[in-house]
């Protein structure tokens, strides 16, 4: 099944978040999305074509979504992307599936990621405060990534990293 709008899929929508480690460049995110609009297109649960769609942001976030009304992701289907994304980090050199990162808008707007350790020591500089704009690629619906995938510190489970602090 052809890959739909991203602006198309209902609420429900289930989604991935991938954040990669570093900006691509756009020599980067044109082999990127090539290769994950290409697996888009074939994509399959069970022999059933998934309606899916991707959206990039920042240079930094894939999203992949589905409509599971029409047809829901399966194990297999989500290994599937999981290890075309993995295939993808070594052709590229950064990582897209990485654990623990917390993304933030830095004050000179680039987007950093630091573990969330760094968060909170970063935050104990005084270098994030409750304005600082976070990312959460922990969503799993696009009624929470259209809500929340991007907010500020003081709205989102961030805040409890700056209690942290040293």
């Amino acid at each position: 099944m052809p890959r739909v709008e991203f602006d198309s899929l209902p609420e429900s929508a289930r989604v991935w978040v991938y954040g990669a480690d570093r900006q691509l460049d756009e020599n980067e995110e044109r082999e990127l999305l090539s290769a994950v609009d290409a697996f888009l297109d074939q994509w399959t649960a069970h022999g059933t074509p998934l309606s899916a769609a991707r959206d990039w942001r920042e240079g930094r976030f894939l999203t992949i979504a589905v409509d599971q009304e029409q047809a829901g992701a399966s194990g297999c289907s989500i290994d599937g992307l999981f290890r075309t994304l993995k295939v993808l980090e070594g052709k590229l050199g950064a990582r897209l599936v990485p654990s623990g990162l917390v993304y933030f808008r830095r004050r000179d707007g680039e987007i950093g990621a630091l573990s969330r350790s760094e968060f909170a020591e970063a935050a104990g500089r005084g270098e994030i405060d409750d304005d600082t704009e976070v990312f959460d690629p922990s969503v799993t619906s696009l009624r929470e990534w259209r809500g929340r995938f991007e907010s500020h510190v003081a709205d989102s489970w961030h805040k409890s990293l700056m209690a942290a602090r040293t």
